[in-house]
């Protein structure tokens, strides 16, 4: 396992914290605590970083336009004012099941969003994951129990997920122009390789390296397109959560600190904080979603 060179991009610890995103236009990373109800907000032009408080939980957020987010709730698809905060409900989803909230989610390099819902308390099979591209919502996958480690090829053509529980990352073909499956999903990791951790939040980048960060694993792992493990780097906390490209070559990574014991966090004095990965990698920036 190689020494990851990391430093603390944000001291805000997060409960959960996942959907980190860089905009590009703007040079700003946002990412979420979702238990904390909490948008985190870092500009790199200036260094600033502000915590927004929100009115439900959400855990992932997209980039439409210069004026519009899209932000991925536990009721459904917000559209976020950047300036104001102001949210306005634009797609409900499950928003008539309390036990479920939304999880890992990623924009297609179509522009379409495949969003990850689960039990609040991570009800067995109670998610789902879902596509949405120009308006319209579909379900992919039923009877999910955690959703995690979505994300796509540089093509587009190939799409990732997990259920963490089964110990399983599915590979699946998908439309380039749609973000779309074409066939059913095959086995692209498996829980017997004997990797550390479970599989949460993934990336791809530009050489088409799969970027696995491993909760309760303390690292973030690349896998080749074969699968084969190619390097783990190594982090300061166990619950380690999604990572995201910054800039193209640099990378966050959000960490968790729930469920940790009173013992484990003071072991833990880094847990549920952002990190920064100080060295060079082949990055990609999110596209934008589609209305």
């Amino acid at each position: 396992m190689s020494d990851s060179g990391h430093s603390v991009f944000h001291p805000t610890p997060c409960a959960l914290g996942e959907g980190p995103t860089y905009d590009p236009d703007t040079r700003t990373v946002w990412w979420f605590d979702i238990v904390g109800k909490k948008l985190l907000e870092k500009r790199l032009a200036d260094d600033t970083a502000v915590v927004h408080d929100l009115p439900v939980m959400a855990s992932a957020m997209a980039v439409i336009d210069g004026d519009r987010h899209l932000m991925v709730c536990e009721d459904g698809l917000h559209i976020r004012n950047p300036a104001t905060g102001a949210l306005s409900l634009l797609t409900p989803l499950e928003a008539d099941n309390p036990i479920t909230r939304s999880n890992d989610s990623r924009v297609h390099p179509s522009g379409a969003f495949w969003i990850g819902t689960m039990g609040k308390n991570a009800e067995p099979g109670a998610g789902a994951i879902y596509h949405f591209f120009k308006g319209t919502v579909r379900r992919l996958y039923r009877d999910i129990t955690v959703p995690n480690a979505i994300c796509f090829s540089a093509d587009g053509a190939t799409g990732y997920f997990t259920d963490t529980p089964t110990g399983r990352v599915m590979r699946v073909v998908l439309d380039p122009a749609t973000g779309l499956p074409q066939a059913e999903p095959t086995v692209f990791l498996d829980r017997n390789a004997d990797h550390a951790g479970h599989a949460d939040g993934a990336v791809i980048d530009a050489d088409g390296l799969f970027w696995n960060a491993r909760w309760e694993g303390h690292c973030l792992s690349a896998f080749d397109p074969s699968g084969a493990l190619v390097e783990s780097i190594a982090l300061p906390v166990s619950r380690v959560t999604c990572p995201a490209f910054v800039d193209g070559d640099r990378m966050i990574v959000t960490s968790a600190f729930t469920g940790l014991s009173d013992d484990e966090r003071a072991g833990q004095p880094h847990a549920g904080r952002t990190f920064l990965l100080e060295r060079t990698f082949r990055g990609r920036h999110e596209p934008k979603v589609l209305l």
